[in-house]
């Protein structure tokens, strides 16, 4: 689960206080509570998700980034339900993240793939719902659809029809705002100029740390109201199957080791707190205890505009998540620059 910016000074819990970016009313008032989101991602024994939601509510965490293909929704759904149930949360604290999968992409597909994510958490809405990558396969039962040959099967892609089913489920009340994830900036604009477009996206969720800065994108974001969120804010696991493991481990980095000491604090720490400190909402991926407890202890300090350019310069354009096996798409978004 993950987090957002802007231009007022807002409350995010006990003594702590963020300067985030205004873009939607609804959700202003929601990541006024946090800077973090908790990503519970797939690949987890079962009970796992429950147990560690539970545990980020008490630590302190309210947004939740979650997903159909992540196969858990119905634990992070019991687990928000049980905290409501005994006092520690309201709803309206919670901001749960769900997406759209690439099987999902025709409009008449659109809300029923919602409505199979307010069934599994069994909510009435999601407070944000996003398009989880900006490439359409073809529908049907696989999530990961192949040809004999193990060829992926792609299907062809409308992103403006797909998001007038957005549009159309925002009207109905079934999820308060709208965004996507790893859309570049072509395909952002593309949305922001469909004739007669209700609701614009309010975030934008891609890869985002020190090695992977994303200025130009996140300038772009910016002078449209729409929030970065970002993934993989202190780099990845070294999955070989999706992840990149030639690129250098982000953790281990001589000068976040160097500033984490100084304040201290961990690389991990120091990594979180700088896209924090410039607007980014974060989104760390934990199952851990200790590990989601460690990545909400960063507003106890601040970094320095030196430490801040010290650390903007270790930007190398490295990817951790290249999604190669996917690059042959007509709408494969990391071709572009930005």
């Amino acid at each position: 689960m993950r987090p957002f910016f802007g231009c007022t000074e807002v409350s995010l819990g006990p003594a702590h206080g963020v300067t985030i970016f205004l873009f939607d009313q609804y959700c202003t008032e929601h990541y006024k509570r946090c800077l973090h989101y908790l990503c519970v991602s797939n690949k987890t024994p079962k009970g796992k998700a429950l147990e560690c939601v539970k545990l980020a509510i008490d630590v302190g965490y309210r947004h939740f980034d979650g997903a159909l293909v992540y196969f858990n929704e119905h634990e992070v759904g019991q687990a928000i339900r049980e905290k409501i149930a005994d006092g520690s949360v309201r709803r309206e604290d919670i901001f749960y993240c769900g997406k759209l999968w690439n099987t999902f992409h025709p409009p008449e597909l659109v809300r029923p793939a919602l409505e199979r994510t307010l069934k599994a958490l069994k909510l009435d809405y999601v407070d944000l719902y996003i398009v989880e990558l900006p490439m359409a396969f073809k529908p049907g039962m696989e999530f990961y659809p192949k040809d004999e040959n193990g060829k992926y099967i792609y299907h062809q892609t409308d992103l403006c029809a797909t998001w007038e089913a957005l549009e159309a489920c925002k009207d109905a009340g079934l999820v308060r705002s709208l965004g996507v994830s790893n859309f570049n900036h072509r395909q952002l604009e593309l949305l922001l100029n469909k004739p007669g477009l209700k609701h614009k996206p309010v975030s934008n969720q891609v890869e985002c740390h020190p090695y992977f800065t994303q200025p130009k994108l996140l300038e772009y974001c910016r002078q449209n109201d729409i929030v970065i969120v970002g993934y993989c804010p202190i780099g990845s696991s070294r999955d070989a199957s999706w992840v990149n493991v030639t690129s250098p481990p982000l953790l281990e980095d001589k000068l976040l080791v160097s500033i984490g000491k100084k304040y201290n604090k961990s690389s991990a720490q120091v990594a979180l707190r700088f896209n924090v400190q410039r607007g980014v909402v974060v989104i760390p991926k934990s199952f851990s205890p200790e590990r989601i407890t460690h990545n909400f202890q960063i507003f106890d300090f601040s970094l320095t505009e030196e430490e801040m350019k010290g650390i903007e310069d270790l930007n190398k354009n490295i990817r951790f998540v290249e999604l190669l096996m996917w690059s042959d798409h007509p709408e494969y978004p990391f071709h572009d620059e930005f």
